[in-house]
């Protein structure tokens, strides 16, 4: 393998992109190893300082570190993990006096990518570094893929390819044309907006104004005069005449995020102005005509808010009857990936950053986080790792706290772990997304894939063997 995978890598970019630092205790021991590696095409440098070496790490001037283990203070096994925290994504090869499987065991497991005895090190070391320039050519191409998939599986603003976003998607396109009435509903955090302003850029009526209102912000009186307008002295405060929203958006779109928190009373002035067409500015008789299109938003079971008499049905249906449900980040999973490219693309242009990745402990700690918050909070954890990551790849230890503690949970549920029968395993994993859905069995028939009256037989079943054992 020699010179063959240096050749297909390429002199240029291997001596920009694996750039090596060795460390050791005395330059009899380091300069000799540099000189090999200069002629091999590599950029090499020395020092038997550990401070230096780290200082130079942090700036980003070396993707390997080769560490003797005749180093000084602070010792290698120190230094590796100091090296590891300044840049979680350095390869660390480890040199030793001597062959022994025991110390190549530790400094794996320590974090090195290798241990090389000294006496193997000819023959070794190139072959070494060159599987690492290989790695890194194969993740620069990869990152460079992720890029172009991000751009092709955009969609206005909204990122994914998992089937519950496409299906979003599907839906979007087929709705779109049709200027009428929208209800969008989706956990807090999951992309409501982007979705209304996707309905919004793909309608007739793109041209003219997109306005949005979120109804939970405002008490009545301010909710009333920020989408009916008023006049002047119509209250308080009233120093001066403005339109509403209604009346600003006239032709286009008005967005009411947080529809289920809307009063009954201003639901009421809300209908009116679906089925008449005209709004009254506070503290005005004249009647005046709008013509828009209104796409509401909740995180809330509206049809259980009509039950309860907190929402007017007649309301309900006026702006149920084209739907569209936007999934939880729970419930695509697959998409985290892509997401987090997408918002470290963003994010590094905002801050005029160069973070590169995660490194894979903390891409498994995403993946394993349950995202109550859903991608808004996906979106503030990556947007404060670039910010404050001290490296080119952001590791645990860049994560917001309660992540970093839910990172050892993994190994404890795997001690709790102990064999139960497959029919168990299928009772927990209902129950818990129930509990995921707070009891809700719609949604949690269509997280599980199987009909209502399918989890309707399972559940009373479920209750028959409980009342049984009880007795």
């Amino acid at each position: 393998m020699a010179m063959g995978t240096l050749s297909y890598i390429g002199a240029g970019a291997r001596t920009a992109t694996v750039a090596v630092c060795v460390v050791g205790p005395a330059p009899e021991l380091t300069e000799p190893i540099a000189e090999r590696l200069e002629r091999l095409g590599f950029t090499a440098h020395t020092t038997s300082q550990p401070e230096v070496a780290l200082e130079r790490l942090r700036s980003g001037m070396y993707r390997v570190l080769v560490v003797d283990t005749q180093l000084g203070e602070p010792g290698w096994r120190a230094f590796l993990a100091r090296a590891l925290e300044a840049d979680p994504g350095i390869y660390v090869i480890v040199l030793g006096e001597e062959p022994s499987v025991e110390l190549a065991v530790q400094a794996v497991r320590e974090g090195a990518y290798d241990y090389i005895p000294r006496l193997a090190l000819a023959e070794r070391l190139e072959h070494v570094l060159e599987e690492i320039a290989e790695e890194l050519t194969r993740r620069s191409h990869i990152r460079d893929l992720e890029e172009q998939l991000v751009a092709q599986l955009e969609f206005h603003g909204i990122v994914g390819r998992s089937p519950a976003i496409l299906e979003v998607f599907e839906r979007i396109q087929k709705i779109a044309r049709y200027f009428t009435n929208v209800l969008i509903v989706g956990p807090t955090g999951s992309g409501k907006e982007l979705v209304a302003r996707a309905l919004h850029k793909l309608s007739p009526v793109a041209h003219q104004r997109f306005a949005v209102c979120n109804c939970s912000a405002l008490v009545d009186t301010l909710l009333e005069s920020q989408l009916f307008g008023h006049v002047r002295g119509a209250f308080t405060g009233a120093t001066e005449t403005r339109p509403g929203l209604f009346e600003y958006a006239s032709g286009g779109t008005v967005f009411l995020d947080e529809i289920g928190e809307m009063s009954l009373p201003m639901q009421a002035k809300l209908l009116r102005v679906i089925e008449n067409r005209e709004i009254q500015r506070v503290g005005s008789p004249e009647v005046r005509k709008v013509d828009i299109r209104i796409i509401a938003a909740t995180n809330r079971d509206l049809r259980a808010e009509v039950l309860a008499g907190r929402f007017r049905e007649d309301l309900f249906y006026r702006l149920s009857s084209l739907e569209i449900r936007v999934p939880s980040l729970a419930e695509r999973i697959e998409d985290i990936p892509l997401l987090v490219q997408f918002f470290l693309k963003k994010y590094n242009r905002a801050y005029g950053r160069q973070v590169r990745g995660l490194t894979r402990r903390a891409q498994a700690v995403l993946l394993r986080y349950s995202w109550p918050g859903n991608v808004r909070e996906l979106e503030n954890v990556i947007s404060s790792a670039v910010l404050t990551a001290e490296s080119s790849f952001i590791d645990i230890t860049d994560l917001p706290p309660h992540l970093q503690k839910a990172h050892p949970a993994a190994s404890t549920m795997a001690e709790d772990w102990r064999p139960v029968p497959l029919e168990e395993v299928k009772r927990q994993h209902i129950v818990r997304v129930l509990q995921f859905c707070h009891g809700n069995r719609v949604r949690a028939a269509q997280i599980l894939g199987i009909g209502r009256t399918s989890l309707y037989r399972y559940l009373k079943k479920l209750e028959r063997e409980t009342n049984r054992r009880s007795r």
